[in-house]
């Protein structure tokens, strides 16, 4: 086999932007590309190692002999060894053979841009053509209306490997695309947000230690079995959001890890480079290179799967030089302080280059901490994210509903403090998978009380999410009262659905995902201050929360009470700014849902008494536990 060594796919400006961290389609220059030179065809192969003294080509097409194919390193100073080879076409197995300058030590590498890998427990990077031809046309030019803030977004988080299994052995990406849709739909959730799929060597990290930064899992099928599973969701009318992982990677020897004989990707200082918490390896976000790299995989999952949304992993992980470590395990900043800077501007200017190319495309932040402005632009001080997980209103929402009903009153400002800084962020409200593993049980083995009252109280939270501001997110199981906690290696119990119980939560998320995503005044306002207005939140003694939604386009307010313990209250009064007839959409504890049947048969007409500083109001019957919704007259 020939090599051509000329044949390049760089310009002056690509190592321009490369070195300046600025270059965002570098899976269109670096890794395996087919090709034509004259009249031979085969494949064009480029590798960052700039502290390599030798790189080669090695697979089944030279029976794996570090010798045989040589790469050429650039004559700039890019750190690129590249070459041309005749007759090596798709399918094809490689990895890359490297000797660093330093000590001889010989590693053999998977490819860090490849399209596709070897099935696991095998790490060979695998040649593979992406051009799919897409059918989703449609959402895509109308995709700011899926994806803008002011739209409604109910997630279903899905681990696609224990959603559901036949005969023990995974669903193919194909079989999602008809399973999974289906229920999606069914179920009126508007997008799936996936655990990450990008190529990693252990299952059991749920994709939480990838190494494939631009090659979908070979666990469901082939690359394009999974753009087959997106455009499929799209035309469908859902959209697709992909969970990535940033902020750390294994120390497999066949992956990133000391690549070229020197820490390339992780940070060289040892304190900024190991992981305590997952032992792994954390990025040079400094290295101008790496942050070109993993820009690049952000815009590939956006350009090539045609993602929606990236939700990004861990990111208070990267803000915090001291997370996870104790006293002398980490390194002040240049400042004397524990923020990571090189992070902060590395997300910066990964929202920043996102938003400019891909306005619709959202950016989720997963951040635990307090760290101001995640949501807020970039211009304005901020980091660029458009969402943050609500972690404060999920623990304080969880620890509440563990207490008895009796001495729930005592902890009644755990429901109202999420108001006090609802507006500081464009928030999302996640029960997600963290919340259901590590022995923390299920989101039904939470709740308090006998059978019955767990799953009354399981009801009446997500009718209280599903009225509070911001999107939604619910992890798989969770919307039919999943019994156990996850287990990955087990699909989820769907035999429960046999159970009126259980089936009965099911409908309750089901009505109210397209309560949600029908009307307007639910989600539009999700991020103004006059979408949300308190009804009546003072009432601790009977644990009585009443709010209101409402939003500009629309002239319907839609009014929420929550009764957080199982006695029914008889003549309950709530003011309400518009007289006429009220319609009670939604009850929680109706018969069809598993609940007692207590409720305000439909409609109810406002009374002439003053409650709540207005002129009018309702007298209700609130059911035990439950969470009822009434909409306005027009």
């Amino acid at each position: 086999m020939q090599t051509v060594h000329k044949a390049t796919r760089f310009t002056e400006l690509d190592i321009y932007l490369f070195k300046q961290g600025k270059h965002y389609k570098l899976y269109d220059k670096l890794g395996a590309h087919s090709m034509c030179i004259g009249n031979q065809k085969g494949t064009y192969f480029a590798v960052w190692a700039p502290n390599a003294k030798s790189v080669s080509l090695i697979g089944h097409f030279n029976k794996w002999e570090p010798k045989a194919m040589p790469l050429t390193l650039r004559e700039d100073d890019s750190g690129i060894w590249e070459g041309f080879f005749a007759n090596i076409f798709e399918s094809e197995l490689y990895k890359y053979h490297i000797v660093s300058k330093f000590n001889n030590y010989t590693v053999d590498k998977a490819d860090p841009f490849a399209f596709a890998s070897e099935h696991p427990p095998e790490t060979a990077s695998q040649i593979y053509d992406l051009q799919y031809d897409w059918s989703d046309e449609e959402w895509l030019k109308n995709v700011g209306n899926h994806n803008d803030l002011d739209r409604p977004i109910s997630v279903y988080e899905v681990h696609l490997g224990s959603w559901k299994k036949e005969e023990d052995r995974f669903l193919t990406y194909r079989e999602l695309a008809d399973e999974l849709l289906a229920y999606v739909k069914e179920m009126h959730f508007t997008h799936v947000e996936f655990l990450p799929l990008l190529e990693h060597p252990f299952y059991g990290s749920w994709g939480y230690q990838p190494l494939s930064f631009f090659a979908s899992t070979r666990r469901f099928g082939d690359p394009k079995e999974f753009m087959h599973l997106v455009d499929t969701f799209h035309q469908n009318g859902i959209g697709v959001i992909l969970d990535w992982v940033p902020s750390h990677f294994p120390a497999d020897e066949h992956g990133l890890g000391y690549f070229d004989g020197t820490h390339l990707f992780e940070h060289q200082e040892t304190k900024k480079r190991v992981h305590p918490e997952w032992n792994s390896l954390m990025f040079d976000y400094g290295c101008k290179e790496v942050q070109s790299f993993l820009i690049s995989s952000a815009f590939f999952c956006i350009e090539k799967y045609h993602a929606d949304a990236i939700r990004v992993d861990a990111v208070a992980s990267m803000l915090y030089l001291d997370y996870a470590k104790k006293e002398g395990e980490w390194i002040p900043n240049e400042f004397g302080g524990r923020e990571h800077l090189e992070a902060v501007d590395f997300l910066k200017n990964l929202n920043s280059a996102v938003h400019e190319h891909f306005p619709h495309v959202q950016m989720i932040a997963e951040e635990s901490s307090s760290w101001p402005k995640v949501t807020h632009p970039v211009s304005e001080g901020g980091l660029g994210f458009a969402m943050k997980w609500d972690m404060g209103w999920m623990h304080d929402t969880l620890n509440y509903l563990k207490q008895d009903p009796v001495h729930r009153k005592h902890h009644h400002d755990k429901l109202t403090f999420s108001r006090l800084y609802a507006h500081h962020e464009n928030f999302q409200l996640c029960l997600s998978h963290d919340e259901v593993v590590h022995e923390k049980g299920s989101l039904l083995d939470k709740m308090v009380g006998d059978p019955w009252q767990q799953f009354a109280n399981l009801r009446l939270l997500y009718g209280y999410m599903y009225g509070h501001s911001g999107k939604k997110l619910l992890f798989m199981g969770q919307e039919f009262g999943q019994l156990q906690e996850w287990n990955h290696d087990e699909q989820l119990d769907w035999h429960l659905l046999e159970d009126s119980l259980h089936s009965g939560v099911q409908k309750w998320v089901r009505d109210l995902n397209h309560l949600y995503a029908t009307e307007a005044a639910l989600y539009e306002w999700d991020y103004v201050t006059e979408g949300f207005e308190w009804a009546h939140c003072d009432d601790s003694e009977n644990s009585v929360l009443a709010f209101f939604r409402k939003c500009g386009s629309r002239p319907e307010v839609f009014l929420f009470v929550c009764n957080f313990t199982p006695v029914v209250r008889n003549g309950y009064s709530i003011g309400v700014f518009k007289k006429g007839k009220w319609q009670e959409i939604l009850n929680s504890d109706a018969l069809v849902y598993g609940g007692s049947g207590q409720g305000n048969l439909g409609n109810l007409d406002t009374m002439a008494e003053a409650a709540h500083g207005h002129a009018d109001s309702l007298s209700l019957t609130l059911p035990p536990l439950s969470t009822i919704i009434l909409k306005s007259p027009l």
